[in-house]
């Protein structure tokens, strides 16, 4: 079995989690920008956060065979503060044409404050005028609906944006149906204890069909697992879903809509 991690925060695990993801089928991992588990306290961090995305992480992952991609922004949570948000956004561009970025990612909202979502604009629009893919986060817990209507709502507003290089994350039984009928894709995170179970996840897949869906692990510092996709996999196999079907949700999915950025390689 090959599989791509689509999204998935591996600075903050050891190279052994690469060993096992190695292992277990990982062609390529693709890492968006993210909160750390702390509030950077100047530009100068989201500098070298970069670097480390688009210059170390490529080259532990090769050590296992493994293709290592990312996404830049400044993510969601520190984005309340516009002024900040703007240094660091300035940073953006010069990282860009690294080899192995793919787009503008994870953006999206925290609070659903209206600084968030000024941000937020700032970076769609960013990825719009170079036609570059977007990776979307949605909130958690009960601000996840009301989270994702924004969103969809300030999407609209954009002129001539491509639907189908958008992907809104963290989706679950509630929001799902908003992000699929509105013509985007649609990410579901595979948590031990939030966001979304591979039962959860399975029983949507079964629901709403494979056409644009993708699962991944985020696999961020905190309570997460880098090896949710192939035990999702798994669980899929359990539940009677054929090799195809658990190929195409897997592995070709996640390889559309990333080879839609011409770096993309798997």
């Amino acid at each position: 079995m090959k599989y791509i991690e689509p999204h998935g925060h591996m600075v903050s695990r050891t190279t052994d989690d690469y060993e096992k993801l190695a292992l277990s089928g990982c062609e390529a991992i693709c890492e968006p920008a993210f909160w750390a588990g702390f509030d950077r306290s100047s530009a100068d961090g989201f500098y070298d956060y970069f670097r480390q995305l688009t210059e170390y992480e490529p080259k532990r992952a090769a050590k296992y065979g493994i293709r290592h991609y990312s996404w830049l922004c400044i993510n969601p949570k520190e984005a309340d503060d516009p002024g900040f948000a703007r240094e660091v956004m300035d940073l953006i561009p010069r990282f860009l044409d690294c080899p192995t970025v793919l787009g503008i990612g994870e953006i999206g909202l925290n609070k659903n404050t209206r600084n968030e979502l000024e941000i937020f604009e700032a970076h769609v629009q960013l990825a719009q005028d170079r036609d570059l893919p977007i990776l979307i986060h949605t909130p958690h817990l009960e601000d996840k609906l009301k989270g994702t209507k924004l969103i969809l709502d300030s999407l609209a507003s954009f002129s001539k944006l491509d639907r189908g290089k958008i992907i809104i994350d963290h989706v679950e039984e509630h929001t799902i149906s908003h992000v699929l009928d509105a013509g985007y894709w649609a990410g579901m995170t595979l948590y031990p204890e939030s966001k979304c179970s591979p039962h959860r996840a399975i029983d949507m897949l079964e629901i709403y069909g494979a056409e644009r869906l993708w699962m991944n692990s985020a696999c961020d510092w905190g309570h997460s697992d880098p090896l949710a996709v192939p035990k999702c996999a798994l669980e899929m196999k359990r539940r009677r879903h054929t090799a195809e079907d658990i190929e195409q949700i897997i592995y070709k999915n996640p390889r559309r809509f990333l080879g839609q950025s011409p770096k993309f390689e798997a």
